[in-house]
């Protein structure tokens, strides 16, 4: 394709995107009065389908197919990155060095590590009634096991990091996300229908089909994002190059200690 027809192509998008537009700004309301007709619209279907928590409600009922979007996005990002960063034919892994911490660093992350893992799960779970998610509660789970490598080294990263086991629960996760979309046909409704009873108003049963695509969510953003941290570390701790120096970019990686040299003289 020559760079006059991408110009063309580029500037015809441009003006559809721009008239759209333009009809669609002196449709909405006006700014600084009390006629909010979105939010309102919003906490009537929250309150409706027995949900609290009116963003999870927008998030995972009213535009559940748009936060599928958004999760298929991150899944695709950490597969292309996984293979993008294996391991090349003329790169090697090196043992990474041990690193010492101090005494109250590793208190610090002993102590901070459950607790962050709790308050992630926590998260998590009550999507559906506090502020917070899928996507918040998986960033927190997933940036609490980095604390044993800030708290201690890399190798007591790779222990507590299974690696394996998480390639498998994030695309499990990315599954059960469409699977539950799937129930909403299979009841005799549209895809992504919150079709599962709506419980008890604030209880964690309550909001139907939320907590569920929530929790998918939630493994999903937490496996996919230790699974990509992963690679990255990877590169700049384990792998190196064909001379042994350390990858660019990476960390400095101890030489193998060789034996002095006699003189032959």
């Amino acid at each position: 394709m020559r760079d006059r027809t991408r110009l063309l192509l580029l500037g015809c998008a441009c003006a559809v995107i721009a008239g759209f537009f333009t009809a669609a700004c002196p449709r909405l309301p006006a700014f600084g009065t009390d006629l909010h007709p979105y939010g309102d619209r919003a906490v009537a279907a929250a309150l409706a389908h027995q949900t609290a928590n009116v963003v999870s409600s927008v998030n995972f009922d009213l535009r559940a197919l748009d936060t599928l979007g958004e999760e298929t996005i991150l899944f695709v990002t950490v597969l292309a990155s996984t293979l993008l960063l294996r391991l090349a034919r003329d790169e090697r892994k090196a043992p990474p060095r041990s690193e010492r911490a101090l005494p109250t660093t590793r208190l610090f992350g002993a102590v901070l590590l459950p607790v962050a893992l709790v308050v992630g799960v926590y998260v998590v779970a009550h999507g559906q009634l506090t502020p917070g998610g899928g996507f918040q509660g998986g960033v927190v789970l997933a940036t609490a096991l980095h604390l044993a490598y800030l708290a201690a080294d890399y190798r007591v990263l790779e222990r507590v990091r299974p690696l394996e086991a998480l390639d498998v629960t994030d695309a499990l996760a990315a599954v059960s996300f469409t699977a539950l979309g799937l129930a909403g046909l299979a009841a005799g409704g549209a895809f992504l229908e919150n079709v599962l009873p709506f419980g008890t108003f604030n209880q964690i049963t309550s909001g139907g089909l939320v907590p569920l695509l929530n929790v998918a969510v939630g493994v999903e953003v937490g496996s996919g994002l230790i699974v990509l941290l992963a690679h990255f570390l990877d590169q700049a701790v384990e792998i190196t190059e064909p001379d042994g120096h350390p990858h660019p970019g990476g960390l400095p990686h101890r030489r193998p200690a060789t034996a002095p040299q006699e003189d032959e003289n």
